[in-house]
């Protein structure tokens, strides 16, 4: 079936259900990147990787009409577009994935493809995700006994756990919900005290959920806390939602030993240097915040998170790293990772749907491990680059592709 990119009277609904595609997928398909956006099409449908439906939608520039956007937005007067691609080769714990990729850098696609592709022999990414548990806290200010607050509020674990439950019921039907608190005195001095609520939120990124929990039991943990009550809000650096991925690469398939010894020490650099490091790590969310803003993910809340988390230590760190092996590189990531199968954009935008049928996960942790998996791939293909030809090689001429366009457009601005 050919699909006309050109507008139709008539276009059919989008309905990602229909005609549900079968998942006997390899994302390895050679010479993609030369076709035709309609041979492109062809090929996804073919290969029982999207319906119908969702190929027509993207035949049709797969963007979001102005009226849904007037709806998710405010202030709206257009919509303001990015190219949705997908990244190929990528297996993850066992299981072959089409990645969708949001982004205006065309490097960003082919990188990850190509490391993903180097990355295939030895089986690809493993990794795990814990429990979607998201992290809400309560804030106090002068609080007039400090030492006192954590005995009180233990004492009522369970009413205010509760009283957490009570506010979500929808969450707690579908098996989520409150799973512990922690008093933690941030300041001392200031007499402050924050109580964190542990929610578990399903596959939601959460951020709602928790955010009422906040609310509803601030003033029970108000009477038992004292002082004033402050904020009410998750946080952004959700500690026990974590995922890490790791893979293996030979010297020979890198391009020889030395290849493989420069990767080693450009990942130890920005392990020694922050200023190195910052730019590993955005090399790194590359990749993540392409899959994130394809699949309607808060890709602000994602950044945040990351970078909070490569400073736990007090020093800025690296998010992935690579270690020599007897026969080349071990490589391995881990970070906060707060996203959702479910609410937000998943249901509102029609592209992001048609993005979340290509992918095929079933779950949230699914979803963390493809895009921790997508950042580790991008950075080994960052760190490749620099290690051999320099960055600017490749980057550049992809990069003509968006000069050419730019003259065509009415020259440099």
């Amino acid at each position: 079936m050919t699909f006309d990119l050109s507008p139709r009277a008539n276009p059919r609904p989008l309905d990602v259900s229909d005609e549900a595609p079968s998942r006997g997928l390899v994302s390895r398909i050679p010479g993609f990147y030369t076709k035709t956006l309609a041979e492109r099409l062809e090929q996804l449908f073919e290969l029982g990787l999207l319906s119908e439906g969702a190929c027509d939608h993207l035949a049709r520039g797969g963007g979001l009409s102005i009226d849904v956007a007037d709806h998710m937005s405010e202030n709206v007067v257009a919509c303001h577009g990015l190219p949705l691609s997908v990244a190929l080769n990528f297996r993850v714990q066992g299981r072959d994935v089409l990645v969708p990729m949001a982004v205006e850098e065309p490097s960003v696609v082919a990188a990850a493809s190509n490391a993903a592709r180097l990355l295939r022999p030895a089986g690809g990414f493993e990794g795990h995700a814990t429990e979607p548990i998201m992290t809400a806290q309560v804030q106090f200010d002068d609080v007039p006994d400090v030492p006192g607050v954590t005995a009180r509020v233990e004492a009522h674990r369970a009413e205010i756990l509760r009283l957490a439950d009570e506010a979500i019921p929808g969450m707690v039907r579908r098996g989520g919900g409150a799973r512990d608190l922690e008093v933690r005195v941030p300041s001392p001095e200031h007499d402050l005290v924050v109580v964190h609520l542990y929610v578990h939120v399903g596959d939601a990124m959460g951020a709602n959920i928790v955010d009422s929990v906040a609310e509803a039991v601030a003033p029970r943990l108000a009477e038992l806390v004292g002082g004033r009550r402050g904020l009410r809000i998750l946080t952004n650096l959700p500690l026990r939602r974590r995922v890490s991925v790791r893979a293996r690469v030979s010297s020979e398939t890198l391009g020889g030993e030395e290849v493989a010894d420069a990767i080693a020490r450009a990942s130890r650099f920005a392990e020694l240097d922050p200023y190195r490091a910052v730019t590993h790590n955005k090399g790194f969310m590359n990749g993540v915040d392409a899959v994130a803003v394809a699949l309607g993910q808060d890709f602000r809340s994602l950044e945040a998170g990351a970078h909070a988390y490569a400073s736990l230590s007090g020093r800025y760190l690296p998010l992935a790293t690579w270690r020599r092996t007897s026969d080349g590189l071990s490589g391995e990531a881990e970070l906060p990772m707060a996203v959702g199968t479910v609410g937000g954009a998943t249901g509102a935008h029609p592209g992001v749907r048609v993005a979340f049928e290509l992918l095929a996960v079933d779950s949230a942790r699914e979803l963390a491990l493809v895009m921790a998996s997508a950042g580790l791939a991008s950075n080994l293909a960052a760190l490749r680059a620099l290690a051999t030809e320099g960055i600017q090689r490749g980057h550049m001429r992809l990069h003509a592709r968006k000069s050419e366009l730019r003259e065509t457009a009415g020259g440099e601005r």
